[in-house]
């Protein structure tokens, strides 16, 4: 009986250990794929398409303070209309608005002021048939409503952040980011961009210089080494 023991336990131990193996490797298996098909390893959807960077048309304004008793304007004031000048030249070539409150306090202080801008504003580079004198209502006649300047352009503009539509705990075990991802990135790249067209595509080259490209060239035949005499943190740079 013994010997009949012996040979159960002889035959059984691999049919165990077998099993083992299989119970092992189907484990690994269930780690390799999972049912659901999530991918574990990369993040599958993209902030950029979630908040793309379009061009549009959008308003560039700047609003200039008037107080009843305002007859000219202040050097701080004409530095104002220069600047939104500036922008309105590298931004755009349509009209510009000169918008003047009505039935305020202040209604003719802004219309004196108004022929002053208008002065500041073709002194500056900008047409007189470009500009486009207007109106908008006060909101009552104690505003101190301002002048507006105003104009068009195309501008680089995206989506508006802070917006959260899903809960975050939803997207934690699918290794995805969240809604509101890369919106602030995406907004400052827009806000920062020189020149919205850029986005496109990239402007022409500029010519070169023949004469400097000469000049360094021979330079090089020629064997000539080229220097520097600045300094750097009060030290010469000879030897």
């Amino acid at each position: 009986m013994a010997s009949l023991d012996r040979n159960a336990l002889r035959f059984t131990r691999p049919r165990f250990a077998a099993l083992a193996l299989i119970m092992m490797a189907a484990a690994v298996g269930g780690c390799a794929g999972s049912p659901d098909g999530l991918t574990t390893s990369a993040i599958s959807d993209d902030y950029r398409q979630r908040h793309p960077i379009v061009l549009t048309e959008k308003e560039h304004h700047v609003d200039i303070p008037v107080f009843a008793g305002d007859r000219r304007l202040t050097p701080g004031t004409r530095d104002t209309v220069r600047g939104f000048v500036q922008d309105y030249r590298a931004h755009a070539t349509g009209t510009v608005e000169i918008l003047i409150p009505r039935e305020s306090a202040n209604s003719p202080a802004a219309s004196a002021l108004r022929r002053q801008i208008r002065q500041e504003l073709v002194a500056n580079g900008i047409p007189s048939a470009r500009i486009v004198d207007n109106y908008y209502p006060a909101r009552g006649p104690y505003d101190a409503a301002p002048i507006r300047l105003r104009f068009a352009a195309t501008t680089a503009t995206t989506n508006a952040c802070g917006q959260w539509p899903d809960d975050l705990a939803d997207n934690f075990f699918d290794n995805q980011n969240y809604y509101n991802f890369g919106c602030a990135t995406q907004n400052n790249l827009a806000a920062q961009v020189a020149n919205p067209t850029d986005l496109i595509a990239p402007r022409a080259v500029t010519p070169i210089d023949a004469d400097q490209r000469s000049k360094v060239i021979d330079n090089y035949r020629n064997g000539s080494t080229p220097t520097s005499t600045a300094t750097v943190g009060g030290f010469g740079t000879g030897g």
